[in-house]
């Protein structure tokens, strides 16, 4: 009876998912990675040569494993707490995290645009089925059965499109897009983030101006 009360307890037990990321991470709407390297290749993978560098994927890892819980609304800063690269090493570092978000968008946008146009595909292909099945109203019935069927296999993947598949699409889209927007600074030590509102303002308007400037190329 004992375990059977404790199981209950455990399924009733709620999370506080969000209480702690406001805790430690969220400071006026900004979400603010701490993360400690004591070398280069600790975020550039060690098998890469210069002008050719590729990103550790330990490194990617730990980023999007955080990424993954906040909220799609908030910017990301990540922190990075060094004494041991030199400011050509942190401009690659910059560049690369930017880079390497900004291919993982691209990715995401050609599922996006796949999908987008087997959604046109069978739409188009929907209507001409229900044509096709009225036209077919004095045909036997095996005849119109072929029809139904490729009229409710079409329909069925335009509402998979509409209730699941797109939905996931955009937050995947977004997702994508918050990382890649991601800001990076340097220090030295660990501080505790408190972002005064002059530095909420020019960190919106970096990610409007970055944002704006993709959408011209």
């Amino acid at each position: 009876m004992m375990k059977k009360r404790i199981g209950d307890l455990f399924e009733s037990r709620k999370g506080r998912m969000d209480y702690l990321l406001h805790r430690d991470f969220i400071d006026n709407g900004i979400v603010t990675f701490p993360c400690k390297i004591s070398s280069f290749y600790d975020i550039v993978h060690p098998f890469s040569v210069r002008r050719y560098e590729t990103l550790n994927q330990d490194f990617a890892d730990f980023l999007e494993l955080g990424a993954s819980v906040v909220p799609p609304e908030c910017p990301i800063v990540v922190n990075i707490i060094e004494d041991c690269l030199t400011d050509e090493e942190r401009m690659i570092v910059k560049n690369l995290i930017s880079e390497y978000y900004a291919y993982k968008l691209g990715l995401v946008e050609k599922e996006e645009s796949r999908h987008t146009k087997r959604f046109v595909i069978m739409s188009v292909g929907l209507v001409a089925a229900a044509f096709l099945l009225w036209l077919s109203e004095g045909l036997d019935e095996i005849s119109r059965e072929l029809f139904f069927v490729l009229f409710w296999f079409m329909g069925d993947t335009i509402c998979d499109y509409i209730l699941l598949t797109g939905h996931d699409l955009r937050r995947d889209r977004r997702a994508a897009g918050q990382l890649a927007s991601v800001k990076v600074t340097f220090s030295k030590t660990f501080d505790e983030s408190d972002y005064t509102q002059s530095e909420i303002d020019n960190l919106y308007s970096e990610i409007e101006k970055d944002v704006k400037g993709t959408l011209k190329k």
